[in-house]
């Protein structure tokens, strides 16, 4: 591994051991602002990639699919190249102790150098999008993609239960990371033992933070909000990870080809520069409360995998790095279940 950043593959095999840290390394490209560093200490660039490489194979793990793509590419000699991870939020003030809506994140988001780069209204579905972008490496380092879900927008009975479900929230930070992301947020590095302690943290802040929900409360979110029952199970996990690839046509037609789960359309931003697709998600079997004391299984969209392409701007100076609310509603439904 002495080719590579010391830095980055230290911090991430600390997280989730040298087999995993390898092999985020063979099948990720690295940014190119990475062939530099510092030993000791270690940049906010440096703990966002991290971040996002050990996000990156959790999600592998979860979707058969995408893994089974990732693998496909590496045997031919590639990489993929992570565009943006995404991951959905309830703002809502009956959260539990976890802070409501993205606040949960941009507390993290931004020390770790992320600005907003964007903001979606996707009012068929409820919610609100902000895409994030990294300061020191925007075209090169992944960006996230926050939703917020806003209850206040169905009916009085979908409120309710989306209240008896989060109000179980724990907050993942604890007093000590909250400390380490304020000087990271200062100073823009951390010590290496101190990155290596905080990353773990950041990790569990990207997953289910309330109770096991019961399966009454799943069946009225789902009834009107496909978004709110994938968040009652899956919580705030990583919902898709994305490929940044050339041309995206003749991907979709190989994926289809191999039989692979892969949505019929791509979807096309209004300026034609950005086009998405994705693999539908992979069934997950997740429990319920049976309201009885016991609990009940079924199965549920879980997380997907996503591509895209992006084209230059007009001028040609810069890589597009925006997103397009139309394409988002309709990548989205990659987690509907079909009741």
């Amino acid at each position: 591994m002495a080719s590579h950043n010391s830095n980055l593959f230290n911090l991430v095999e600390r997280a989730i051991g040298a087999d995993n840290a390898a092999r985020a390394m063979r099948l990720m490209t690295i940014p190119t602002g990475f062939s530099v560093w510092e030993c000791g200490w270690v940049s906010r660039k440096e703990i966002a990639q991290a971040l996002n490489m050990v996000l990156f194979i959790d999600l592998l793990a979860r979707v058969p699919s995408g893994r089974e793509y990732t693998e496909d590419v590496a045997a031919r000699g590639g990489k993929v190249f992570h565009d943006h991870g995404a991951l959905r939020t309830v703002r809502w003030n009956r959260n539990g102790a976890l802070p409501p809506g993205e606040v949960a994140f941009t507390r993290i988001l931004e020390p770790l150098g992320y600005r907003l780069n964007g903001v979606f209204r996707l009012d068929r579905i409820g919610m609100t999008g902000r895409s994030y972008a990294h300061a020191d490496n925007p075209e090169e380092i992944a960006q996230f993609f926050v939703s917020e879900l806003h209850p206040e927008r169905f009916s009085s009975g979908f409120q309710d239960a989306v209240t008896r479900v989060l109000s179980t929230s724990k907050d993942p930070l604890s007093p000590h990371a909250q400390c380490l992301l304020h000087e990271l947020a200062r100073d823009g590095r951390l010590t290496f033992d101190d990155a290596a302690d905080l990353l773990p943290q950041l990790e569990t802040c990207f997953g289910r933070q309330h109770a096991i929900p019961t399966l009454a409360d799943y069946e009225i979110l789902l009834a009107e909000s496909h978004e709110m029952a994938w968040i009652a199970t899956e919580g705030n996990a990583f919902n898709h990870v994305t490929d940044r690839v050339g041309d995206l046509e003749r991907l979709t037609r190989e994926q289809a080809a191999l039989g692979r789960p892969m949505k019929k359309a791509v979807e096309v931003s209004q300026s034609g520069r950005i086009r998405q697709t994705a693999f539908r998600a992979d069934p997950v079997i997740r429990r319920f409360g049976d309201g009885q004391g016991g609990f009940v299984q079924r199965e549920v969209p879980g997380s997907f995998y996503e591509f895209i392409s992006r084209d230059r701007t007009v001028d040609g100076d810069a890589l597009d790095l925006g997103f397009d609310a139309g394409n988002a509603q309709a990548i989205f439904k990659m987690t509907a279940s079909a009741r």
